[in-house]
């Protein structure tokens, strides 16, 4: 059995579009061109969607019309078939035609009344500005963006660093805007950023060297775009394969470089749907068996000093299957079945040494960051606790703190599962 598209390893895509560009912030383009008040809606996922996800899926579909949805399917973040040299085998291929009719058929196993792979790749960038494509997409209901390199997509679908709208998304916006569901995992989500996208990095080393605008060779070097992706959601910076990855690190060092208060950091297999995105009704709601942690930096703040980057009084709320957040009041509402946690255990937080999973660890556990954030919430032994990188020069503390606002939620009574404002310093030694 083929593995499923677009599921994002531990390193960004790098070099395979010939990318030694934007080393410097390219000029900015107008977004006088894109519609502010959407009556459509998205749905993000942090990558890994598992084919058997019905909740999800079954979202999207019943946002695209329900039995008669009809998905537009876009994969122009995968490899172009040119370029892969399984294109020929049916189990192992891993390109954009073959990727795109992999979830044509998804989408319809789960009850779209019909499915298509649109043309939108590195193999076929004129058929962004086609007529014909945009036919195509005019008689859709919904569209999908797939996983890889959410550069591939600004290279297709936004002229490369023009970063101006080909008529294929010209018409996918205005579809957004009179109601149709846009959604995408991996790097299909994170295109869907406004300004400042993610486009590179580990967190380690974004804690240590700090971030640069650009696309680099070097996996490990946090970078970004400046003008961001397709700017469908603007109210926070988006993060995907929180957990797995270990981000959240670069995910508040990015946020605090380029002076933005918010992150949705989407985990795997689960979804943030944003109802009314872009305006002062935008709503967001959960889906799946993971979550999304929304990283306040509101009243965060920095100082970089010879020892290292500091950060102070960051607040981090982590969301779970059905839990609601409005982002204009930035308030949680954990969902109805979920009621307060009373600590009642007195076991201490386990120690963890590779806060943020690091790829040089063998050893390294993913959401290590989550699971110390609920260890310390369903403990009545500890107000903090303090959990630090693996890699040392410096070594990273994260501190972990239950401050005065600070809940826990939880349908069993037992485990911590939704959280609401805990407060996170990070500090070098």
């Amino acid at each position: 059995m083929r593995a499923q598209p677009g599921t994002a390893r531990r390193t960004v895509l790098a070099g395979s579009i010939a990318l030694a560009l934007l080393t410097t912030a390219p000029a900015a383009h107008a977004f006088s061109q894109r519609p502010q008040t959407p009556r459509g809606s998205l749905v993000l996922v942090g990558g890994g969607l598992k084919d058997d996800n019905t909740q999800v899926y079954g979202e999207i579909i019943k946002r695209a019309g329900g039995p008669s949805a009809r998905i537009g399917v876009i994969t122009a973040a995968s490899v172009p078939e040119s370029q892969d040299p399984h294109a020929g085998d049916p189990d192992l291929c891993s390109n954009s035609a073959c990727n795109g009719a992999y979830y044509a058929d998804l989408f319809k196993r789960h009850g779209a009344a019909d499915a298509q792979w649109l043309s939108l790749d590195i193999d076929h960038v004129a058929d962004a500005d086609s007529d014909a494509v945009v036919a195509q997409i005019n008689s859709m209901s919904g569209f999908f963006f797939g996983g890889g390199d959410q550069y591939r997509y600004i290279t297709t679908l936004l002229h490369g660093d023009r970063h101006t709208d080909s008529k294929a998304l010209a018409a996918i916006r205005a579809k957004l805007a009179h109601g149709a569901v846009v959604a995408g995992s991996s790097a299909g989500a994170q295109i869907a950023s406004g300004a400042d996208m993610v486009s590179g990095g580990e967190s380690y080393e974004g804690l240590r060297d700090g971030s640069a605008p650009g696309y680099y060779e070097d996996p490990t070097r946090l970078a970004y775009i400046p003008e961001g992706g397709f700017g469908f959601l603007r109210s926070g910076l988006i993060d995907t394969h929180t957990g797995t990855s270990g981000r959240e690190g670069r995910a508040l060092r990015l946020a605090a470089d380029t002076g933005h208060d918010r992150v949705y950091a989407l985990e795997e297999n689960t979804a943030l749907v944003v109802d009314h995105p872009g305006t002062s009704r935008e709503h967001l709601t959960v889906l799946g068996p993971n979550g999304v942690a929304v990283l306040d930096l509101r009243h965060a703040r920095t100082r970089t000093a010879a020892a290292g980057w500091t950060l102070r009084n960051a607040r981090y709320t982590y969301l779970t299957d059905r839990d609601q957040y409005d982002a204009r009041t930035w308030a949680p509402q954990p969902a109805a079945d979920k009621r307060p946690l009373t600590a009642t255990n007195a076991d201490p937080v386990p120690a963890c040494t590779d806060v943020f999973y690091s790829v040089a660890n063998p050893n390294g556990t993913p959401y290590a960051f989550r699971t110390t954030a609920r260890a310390l919430a369903a403990t009545r032994a500890q107000n903090t606790a303090t959990a630090s990188t693996f890699e040392t020069g410096p070594r990273f503390d994260v501190t972990f703190r239950k401050s005065g606002g600070f809940s826990a939620w939880t349908t069993d009574g037992v485990n911590a599962q939704t959280l609401i404002d805990l407060r996170i310093n990070i500090d070098p030694r």
